[in-house]
């Protein structure tokens, strides 16, 4: 039996982010995988040290361009705890709506890159084609395709018009007819099912030992899902998580074509239920004490912490973000998969590196 040990990653054409497994195969079934990561470098937390407190809104969005209104509004609001400032209910909604608009359009992302690894083309640009309806509506309500910045300390600074919501609804009306006709090839095609039954196994007991989060841990039925705190307007939605029990890759797959569908839904809600009001509340004094704050992106629970001292420049910020708890959980996939499962386990837990390493 030939044993061989060489890398995967970190330049890759189904895995585009910067992080390296060394992989031990037995003719074509990995025995073991270790990582090399540190490829990149930002020093974020440490420029946000730097910079007036108010400042580092944008900077942390810049952590990940996919997630990046959630990182914004987890910022925010962890300052918020710590200066004790209540957001006005209608900058939540709004906050749901941006988030939400964020989460399908990283998940359709998702999508069509899980979809061109198993090489239908096809299926990767309706995905992208769908999400460019999601782009579309967030450059028409935020001015912005990926980084909205429409978070700040104390609410939200774009507010939505009567004629500017009609207009989202039909643009959401139109994603669901090019939405719709996709879900149930993910669900039922025979070549997506041969590549995702079965392979990279979490089982439930030690996607919980090793911190999973996000779609990895609910793909393995765990209903665990930050916004089940209710932060935001979430706990005025009546939301619930989607969670499946397979514990493989399809299962992964499908908690995230379906909440595409959750998204969508909770968009509608947040614009039915929108109240009337003030969208932000003015901030003038500095952040003194400490806060920890949870929020959910769409690769799971990111983490904010931070403390003040009473000057406009905070004396600690720290950001703990999902890939970086969910790397551990690949590890434990791959041994024992065949090596032409390789990139589609390893793409099962959605990676971003670069915000991880930041």
């Amino acid at each position: 039996m030939a044993r061989v040990t060489f890398p995967f990653g970190p330049q890759h054409p189904v895995l585009p982010e910067p992080l390296q497994l060394i992989l031990t195969c037995e003719d074509e079934k990995v025995v073991e995988a270790k990582p090399r990561i540190g490829y990149m470098h930002r020093g974020i937390e440490k420029a946000c040290e730097l910079n007036p407190y108010k400042n580092n809104v944008f900077l942390c969005e810049r952590i990940c361009g996919i997630c990046s209104f959630i990182h914004a509004e987890a910022y925010c609001e962890v300052l918020e705890k710590v200066m004790g400032i209540e957001v006005p209910p209608r900058a939540k909604y709004l906050r749901v709506f941006w988030a939400e608009l964020s989460r399908m359009h990283s998940h359709l992302l998702w999508l069509g890159l899980f979809a061109d690894g198993f090489g239908l083309e096809s299926l990767f640009m309706q995905c992208w084609r769908a999400r460019e309806l999601v782009l579309d509506i967030s450059e028409f309500t935020s001015g912005h395709r990926i980084i909205q910045s429409t978070s700040v300390v104390g609410g939200v600074r774009r507010d939505l018009t009567a004629e500017q919501i009609h207009t989202v609804r039909d643009l959401l009306q139109r994603f669901r007819e090019i939405y719709a006709p996709l879900f149930p090839v993910f669900q039922h095609d025979r070549t997506i099912k041969s590549r995702t039954w079965g392979k990279g196994l979490l089982p439930k007991d030690v996607a919980w030992k090793l911190g999973a989060v996000g779609p990895t841990v609910r793909g393995s039925g765990w209903a665990f899902d930050a916004r089940m705190d209710g932060y935001a307007a979430y706990g005025e939605l009546g939301f619930e998580p989607v969670v499946e029990d397979g514990c493989d890759c399809y299962a992964r797959m499908m908690v995230r074509a379906r909440e595409v569908w959750q998204s969508w839904e909770l968009i509608q809600l947040a614009l039915d239920r929108l109240p009337a009001g003030e969208i932000n509340v003015p901030v003038e004094k500095n952040p003194e004490g400490e806060a920890f704050h949870r929020a959910e992106q769409p690769r799971g629970e990111v983490i904010y912490y931070c403390r003040g001292n009473g000057t406009p420049h905070l004396q600690r910020l720290k950001v703990r973000t999902p890939s970086f708890a969910n790397v551990p959980t690949l590890l434990a996939m791959l041994p024992g998969c065949e090596l032409a499962d390789v990139p589609v386990i390893t793409l099962s837990i959605d990676p971003c590196v670069a915000c991880t390493e930041r």
